[in-house]
């Protein structure tokens, strides 16, 4: 409970206002405008003033759910640029969220920045751990990349492809829409990833919602669907052979088997679901500057990096293709609203199903 000053508040208010005017340009309003410049100033000089701070910062830590050999080379690169040294966290897209989540609760702030899944960062940002920055860089990306918050831009986009085993699949056989895996060639011969709940949500909306379901649970329980976990290990079974056609596979990865000639190819049936994965600044970034040069350079060296690594990015340069897909975003706010429901449905349609060979 306060106490009841012993002067008139009224005329300390006065004072205090007067003050307060005159602060525009003092020492008091510099030092916040300082706190937040680390975040939004885009002059000239942007690039130096953040190396010489992140410098005396001394180091980075970023938390990213990104393939290690991916990210290894993009801080490999950044390392090599600024001299600055750089370390990563690698874990699924679930543990990054877990782990940020934890460790704010418990009064630790060790990352920097943070790489995962827009679904992930959109979590990070209801959690409040992320800051909300701004770079000359991001007038270079697509109109796609951007949230209204301004807390994470999206830098890679996933296109969940259907990919074939060319040796087991012939082009002629491939069906031209999702209705057409109602056929009884198809028995025994399709595969899903077990956690793609956000591509079968998105799907089945396209589709019309019950039409969508309804279509789904025909062909599970007519065809059959071998559940596996994991999209790379899915990808692996198409070359393989054991998993002829995968209905839900991220385009770069059948993208870089065929490259080195494994034989998979994909198409994209209609709805095409594409999933955005991007890149923030902790709200409570040990080190600030350094956070903020990491971003710059992956909205700029970095997407060339991981253009060359055969994946898509939301880069303007990159929009025909991406475009040729004709995709439709995951929407990571939507998807959040009621995540375990759909979570639950995509296991009562299709993935909770045997995950040992084609479901019976």
């Amino acid at each position: 409970m306060w106490k009841r000053p012993l002067y008139d508040v009224r005329v300390v208010c006065k004072i205090a206002a007067v003050f307060l005017i005159g602060l525009s340009g003092s020492a008091f309003a510099q030092t916040k405008d300082k706190q937040h410049d680390i975040y939004t100033y885009e002059g000239a000089d942007r690039e130096q003033r953040l190396l010489e701070g992140a410098r005396k910062e001394g180091s980075l830590t970023i938390y990213t759910s990104m393939v290690d050999r991916d990210m290894r080379q993009i801080t490999d690169a950044f390392q090599k640029k600024y001299g600055l040294k750089t370390t990563f966290w690698r874990g699924s897209a679930q543990k990054v969220l877990q782990r940020s989540v934890t460790e704010t609760r418990g009064g630790r702030n060790e990352v920097d920045v943070l790489q995962a899944p827009g679904l992930v960062m959109e979590a990070l940002h209801q959690e409040k751990l992320l800051q909300a920055v701004r770079s000359p860089y991001t007038r270079d990306l697509s109109p796609r990349a951007f949230q209204p918050h301004g807390e994470w831009v999206a830098i890679r986009a996933y296109v969940y492809v259907q990919a074939y085993n060319t040796q087991l699949v012939s082009k002629e056989e491939l069906p031209r829409t999702f209705n057409d895996l109602l056929d009884p060639k198809w028995k025994g011969r399709l595969g899903v990833e077990a956690k793609a709940q956000e591509w079968f949500g998105t799907l089945v909306h396209a589709m019309g919602d019950e039409k969508g379901l309804n279509l789904f649970r025909e062909i599970v329980a007519k065809n059959g669907v071998s559940v596996r976990s994991g999209n790379s290990l899915l990808n692996n079974l198409v070359v393989s052979g054991e998993v002829p056609f995968a209905l839900s596979v991220y385009s770069y990865l059948p993208e870089k088997a065929r490259v080195k000639g494994a034989p998979i190819d994909y198409i994209a049936l209609q709805p095409t679901i594409a999933y955005s994965d991007g890149i923030g600044v902790a709200q409570k970034a040990k080190n600030p500057h350094a956070a903020m040069l990491f971003f710059d350079f992956m909205l700029n060296e970095g997407l060339v990096i991981v253009k060359g690594q055969q994946q898509l990015t939301m880069h303007k340069r990159d929009e025909a293709a991406l475009e040729r897909f004709k995709p439709t975003f995951i929407d990571p706010a939507r998807m959040l609203v009621d995540y375990d429901k759909g979570t639950q449905l995509y296991e009562d349609t299709v993935a909770g199903r045997p995950t040992d060979g084609a479901a019976k």
